[in-house]
């Protein structure tokens, strides 16, 4: 924070030097009008800051949210391929297996995903999940079929603990500190530029300022929308895992 304190005093020193010092030398004319050199160049510049800061505000929360959503269907995915796998296995182990892990997608849908919108996951979750890989660990199975469809389903449950874990970060994921209070103050300042520069914009002139600062106002409304994968205009719904829980039922119960 301190840095960017300096570095903020440090530009507007610059600015302070050098208007001193060339108005000591004589260089230069005196510009004092609205649509001057100063104006136009300093709300060029305030513009082009504006759409770089509200590009980033955009553009960061809408690829975390793609990539979360993606990220839950190979989540899902992993747990139809752990089910067929667990209908390979004799029964009662591949029956309770599967009825486990209907039961931890069940959870994730119903009980998990609300408590994403603040960033977290439920240890519950977790638990579910290494009891079932426990269990599956621990069946006894004789011919070589049976062996390979238990090493199947520890394989696959790993791969979907390692997609809870994705999903678990991805939960957590903000855009960068500061980046919304940053799009509001360059907004405000891109608004109220003109009139800062010392112009009376009147009548028809406001509509296009009014236009404009509607505009803006909606951009950042949309961006703090968006900030958040699990909880706002984007968010990502369990969609992925009530689909999951559709495909399980015209899997072969095992046995």
């Amino acid at each position: 924070m301190l840095v960017c304190v300096l570095a903020v005093a440090a530009a507007i020193g610059v600015v302070a030097g050098a208007a001193f010092l060339f108005r000591r030398l004589g260089s230069g004319t005196d510009d004092l009008v609205p649509d001057g050199p100063s104006a136009g160049h300093a709300g060029s510049m305030l513009s082009s800051l504006f759409l770089l800061v509200f590009a980033i505000a955009i553009v960061v929360p809408w690829t975390t949210a793609d990539a979360a959503r993606q990220n839950t269907y190979a989540e899902s995915q992993a747990a139809v391929e752990t089910y067929w796998s667990a209908a390979r296995l004799p029964a009662p182990g591949g029956s309770q297996l599967q009825q486990q892990l209907r039961d931890y997608v069940g959870f994730v849908v119903h009980k998990e995903w609300p408590l994403m919108a603040s960033g977290r996951l439920s240890a519950e979750g977790a638990s579910r999940l290494e009891t079932l890989r426990t269990q599956a660990a621990a069946m006894i199975v004789n011919d070589d079929d049976a062996r390979s469809a238990k090493a199947d389903v520890l394989d696959e449950v790993r791969d979907l603990s390692a997609a809870r874990r994705q999903r678990a970060a991805d939960a957590r994921a903000t855009p960068p500190a500061g980046l919304l209070p940053l799009t509001i103050v360059t907004g405000l300042i891109v608004i109220v530029f003109p009139f800062m520069a010392g112009a009376r914009p009147r009548g028809k002139t406001l509509v296009p300022l009014v236009v404009m600062a509607g505009l803006l106002g909606f951009g950042v409304f949309l961006t703090w929308q968006i900030s958040h994968v699990f909880s706002s205009g984007l968010s990502v719904g369990p969609d992925a895992f009530s689909a999951a829980l559709t495909e399980f039922q015209r899997i072969p119960w095992s046995g």
